[in-house]
């Protein structure tokens, strides 16, 4: 299990950006991490993989276990190698090297990755399978992002965080990624899920948390997020019985008090 608990979290000693942030994600389980831009999402994968120092932030309170173990101080390889790995939101695979130099990065932790990791990658990817010596940069955006995952993958991880991994697909690839994240949670993987879209969030998740401000302000089972009534409000655009309210209306509404308590 991995336990975030009353985190804190400083950019150049003068923005606080994490204010108390507590989550848990069970093993075996998706659980989902919501929030608009600015919520904190991004440092909060940042402080769980170790990747602070890079962007000049530090912990300055609470602490992060994996497993039972202490792993906030720890480096970003040592994170690796214990059994967590990320990807990133943007897809970021190196588009001058082909699908399979990109797979063989994301196993540098496995020295000598054994053929069989390699082609369980490939089985949950034909697609590229039939591209693997295609430079990468050539890729569609869901060919890119289904390779970005299966890099990940390389490493066999027991955790695998995902960043925005619908950003600026198509509605028709959002279902194609939404269905490899629940079949990689199938083989035994623990995923955490950060999404603007809540509704492909929280119809795979078993739990999910809401973050504004660098806090969480709600949380609980996926059932109840999608059924609350601000959550159908501020995430999924509906207010009333259902009726779906303009751009503006969501994009400047007025969070209710007990959001910002």
């Amino acid at each position: 299990m991995l336990e975030v608990s009353n985190l804190e979290v400083v950019y150049n000693d003068v923005v606080l950006v994490l204010r108390g942030l507590s989550i848990e994600v069970p093993d075996g389980e998706i659980v989902a991490l919501l929030g608009a831009n600015g919520a904190g999402k991004t440092t909060t994968i940042r402080a769980i993989t170790g990747l602070l120092g890079v962007h000049e932030g530090d912990i300055t309170k609470g602490e992060i276990s994996w497993q039972g173990e202490r792993i906030d101080e720890d480096d970003p390889s040592s994170i690796v190698r214990s059994g967590i790995t990320q990807v990133m939101e943007g897809r970021r695979v190196f588009a001058e090297m082909t699908v399979e130099e990109n797979l063989r990065t994301g196993a540098y932790t496995r020295k000598g990755a054994a053929k069989s990791v390699y082609d369980r990658v490939y089985d949950m990817f034909p697609a590229l399978a039939e591209r693997r010596k295609d430079t990468a940069g050539y890729l569609s955006g869901g060919e890119q992002q289904m390779l970005a995952i299966g890099r990940a993958l390389m490493a066999d991880p027991k955790l695998l965080i995902l960043d925005e991994p619908s950003l600026g697909l198509a509605p028709k690839l959002v279902q194609q990624i939404k269905q490899i994240i629940v079949d990689i949670n199938e083989t035994g993987v623990s995923v955490l899920l950060i999404e603007q879209n809540a509704n492909m969030a929280l119809s795979i998740a078993s739990f999910g948390y809401i973050m504004e401000t660098g806090k969480v302000v709600m949380d609980g089972n996926s059932g109840k997020l999608l059924n609350d009534e601000d959550v159908q409000e501020f995430y999924l655009g509906l207010h009333g019985t259902g009726e779906r309210k303009s751009f503006r209306d969501v994009k400047h509404y007025k969070r209710r008090k007990r959001w910002l308590s």
